[in-house]
């Protein structure tokens, strides 16, 4: 039964990404994922229910591996540096839920309804970044929330490159995006 349900929401992934959300019929991601039209009923209720579904799974996941770093011993600058990697490396793991989330979900009208879930990783950061002011690693007159929302905001550019179809053309050009945007901002921080 869950296989069934991930089967389908795998497909939605698919669908959504390589047709956007718009124009996405329920009937192509029943076809996607090689089901009976019904049968996709029997797990969603609608494909709006299906693109939330795609977007709270994955995105909890991402949720969770931040936290994971927050949590860790490890100096500021390294909790950075994994939280960059962690959201970069998601387009070589996941580029069609990377899709999906810029396209679909990041730029919808509706994003005032879920601004609080997208900003998680922006507090997640601001409190690395207060934690890195507080152990001296970092220069105390700088504001964390807004450190941390430059952060994220170059991330989700380069996220939002990649998606426009700019993206990196393999492992060295993803390696000195993630490289470049931890020197820069850490050696603005650094005291």
């Amino acid at each position: 039964m869950e296989e069934k349900r991930r089967q389908i929401l795998d497909a939605a992934v698919r669908v959504f990404a390589h047709k956007g959300f718009h124009t996405s019929r329920v009937g192509d991601i029943a076809e996607e994922a090689g089901v009976a039209h019904g049968l996709l009923y029997h797990y969603f209720e609608s494909k709006d229910q299906l693109l939330e579904t795609v977007f709270h799974e994955n995105w909890g996941v991402l949720l969770d591996r931040i936290r994971a770093v927050e949590e860790t011993d490890e100096p500021a600058t390294e909790q950075l540096r994994h939280v960059a990697l962690i959201l970069l490396r998601t387009w070589r793991h996941e580029p069609d839920v990377v899709r999906v989330v810029v396209r679909e979900i990041a730029r919808s009208p509706e994003v005032q309804e879920r601004i609080g879930e997208l900003v998680e990783p922006v507090d997640s950061i601001r409190r690395i970044v207060e934690r890195g002011q507080a152990q001296g690693e970092f220069r105390a007159e700088i504001d964390a929330a807004l450190a941390a929302s430059i952060f994220y905001g170059a991330i989700d550019a380069i996220l939002s490159g990649w998606v426009l179809d700019t993206r990196p053309d393999g492992d060295a050009e993803m390696a000195a995006a993630e490289h470049t945007l931890v020197d820069v901002v850490v050696r603005g921080l650094a005291v």
